[in-house]
């Protein structure tokens, strides 16, 4: 068996893979960059914490889990909770705010 003859071709540059941001806008106080997110793939929770408002979110994380993917939860579930707040809100208004009995036009009052 021989040496293999090097190949002609340039190596293809190395791809640089750029870190995925872990800070981001907080949805309650629009504070840019104050929302951090931390996953801990070992006991498979990540949490979310805004250092400005103090809002906070807790999920399931597993070993493909980003900080993005937190973050997009956390917002899915802040628009889910506003849905269904309204929602809730609505029915209440509309069922206590039926207006009184017109008087019948045959009365003599």
């Amino acid at each position: 068996m021989g040496k293999r003859k090097k190949s002609s071709r340039k190596p293809a540059p190395s791809r640089r893979k750029d870190p995925l941001e872990t800070n981001f806008t907080c949805l309650f106080c629009h504070h840019d960059k104050s929302v951090s997110v931390r996953i801990n793939r070992k006991e498979g929770v990540a949490q979310l914490l805004c250092k400005v408002c103090d809002q906070r979110y807790q999920s399931k994380a597993n070993h493909l889990t980003e900080p993005i993917d937190i973050y997009s939860e956390w917002i899915d579930a802040a628009d889910a909770a506003e849905k269904e707040a309204s929602t809730s809100t609505r029915r209440t208004v509309a069922s206590s705010s039926r207006a009184p009995r017109a008087p019948s036009v045959d009365s003599d009052d």
